[in-house]
């Protein structure tokens, strides 16, 4: 079982109809999309989160139940649940303003740390739920320890409008980095936090601090994916992007399903992998985001919409692997 952590919350979509605007309301949040990525792709999978008595947290309950998520790690408070107000720009990106000082989420304090059921072997951590506290320290003693008995995931998700300080957001990755065994980061996150480097320079510096697999997704430009033996790229889909919300989530979701099915649970399972397998994974993760970009929100696919073994002409170029 793969144990995801973090915030749980709702984007507002908002709409401008004349002088009037108006909001669909969505249950997102990363880590929540990722559990519930999971959860479709058939890998069992727990959420580790605190959430609202208010009428959003009630739901957002209800919603991980009804997708199949266990949520008997996650108290209840009485905070508000945070709010993410989405706005698309004319590419389909979305902007983001969070409403979230004090919110439920972020109340989860270390004397919350639950001892872990014998069969959960992956921890997932993500967002700006690993920078804010309480929660953001919480999360760090999770990974200190119970990394080396579990396999830890962690993916930045920078969110500058939450904390518009990228000091704190790098020092943050600093500190989870020796107890982290795969870094998923996305190439805009990388050149948000390290201008001007190059993505494989600074995953080979992340290689050499902890991790044992860094996964640098591009969008729709495809990902790279390096251990300390090997290097694998694979190229983006061709599809109709309705809006990119969720897509980062969907990779994670799809890459670490793919993981828990191959049994590589461990931090030197990761770094065993040989290009095949790597290729294998980033081409599942990539469909399953791209599926997510054809629809509106973070509608994650589900495990008989996925082609389940790579096929080689599915994109092109072929992938480019590079043996270290």
């Amino acid at each position: 079982m793969i144990l995801v952590c973090g915030e749980a919350l709702f984007d507002l979509f908002a709409e401008e109809t004349g002088e009037r605007l108006t909001f669909d309301a969505r249950i997102g949040g990363s880590p929540f999309n990722v559990a519930v990525g999971l959860a479709r792709l058939e890998t069992p999978v727990a959420f580790f989160g605190a959430l609202s008595a208010d009428l959003f947290g009630e739901r957002l309950r209800q919603a991980l139940a009804r997708e199949g998520v266990d949520t008997t790690l996650c108290p209840t408070r009485k905070a508000l649940t945070t709010l993410s107000v989405v706005g698309l720009d004319a590419s389909g990106s979305p902007a983001y303003a969070f409403y979230g000082d004090n919110a439920a989420d972020r109340q989860l304090h270390e004397q919350d740390l639950p001892d872990l059921p014998d069969d959960i072997d992956m921890i997932h951590l993500g967002s700006f739920s690993a920078l804010v506290e309480p929660i953001g320290n919480t999360l760090l003693a999770l990974a200190r320890r119970e990394h080396g008995r579990r396999l830890i995931a962690y993916d930045p998700n920078v969110r500058p409008s939450v904390v518009g300080d990228l000091d704190a957001w790098r020092a943050r990755l600093d500190e989870l980095l020796p107890h982290v065994d795969l870094l998923k980061i996305s190439a805009e996150d990388a050149e948000t936090l390290y201008p001007g480097i190059d993505p494989r320079a600074l995953a080979r510096d992340w290689l050499s601090r902890g991790p044992r697999l860094v996964v640098v997704t591009r969008g729709g430009d495809g990902a790279l994916a390096m251990t300390a033996r090997q290097e694998v790229e694979r190229p983006g889909r061709k599809i109709g992007v309705v809006d990119t919300v969720g897509a980062g989530d969907t990779f994670q979701a799809a890459l670490l399903a793919g993981l828990a099915w191959g049994g590589t649970v461990s931090g030197d399972a990761l770094a065993a992998l040989e290009a095949d397998a790597l290729d294998t994974l980033l081409a599942r993760a990539i469909e399953a985001a791209a599926i997510t970009c054809t629809r509106r929100g973070a509608d994650l696919p589900r495990r008989d919409e996925i082609t389940l073994q790579t096929d080689p002409a599915a994109a092109s170029p072929a992938p480019r692997s590079l043996h270290r």
